[in-house]
């Protein structure tokens, strides 16, 4: 059975950090691009951060260049979102996903909740 379940979530001040973990299983996470989505109510969902499979290149929304970076360890199947300077735009529910060997979204987690308090 394939799962990517994220942690890490919470309630942060405007200004703080949080770090988001997404563990993957049932799949060859190592050979798959990965990458963090985030929707937040009324509004459509933006790809804020992916990485390629050997983790050697990224890319990142220009809203959060220069906040967040985006990690892997494939080792343990995990992937990591770092926020730092947390605004209150950046609340939303966070989300992971994995994309094929095409670029095609094949699986995603169900989420974790980031909210910023101004």
């Amino acid at each position: 059975e394939v799962q990517l379940v994220e942690s890490g979530g919470g309630l942060v001040q405007a200004g703080g950090s949080l770090r988001l973990s997404c563990v993957a299983s049932g799949f060859t996470f190592s050979i798959d691009d990965m990458g963090w989505y985030r929707q937040a109510p009324g509004k459509q969902r933006e790809l804020v951060a992916a990485i390629n499979s050997g983790g050697g290149s990224t890319n990142y929304a220009d809203s959060v260049k220069g906040r967040f970076t985006i990690s892997r360890d494939n080792a343990e199947n995990t992937v990591y979102l770092q926020m730092n300077g947390l605004k209150p735009e950046d609340t939303a529910v966070y989300s992971c996903y994995a994309f094929d060997p095409r670029g095609v979204v094949h699986y995603w987690g169900r989420g974790t909740q980031v909210t910023v308090s101004s």
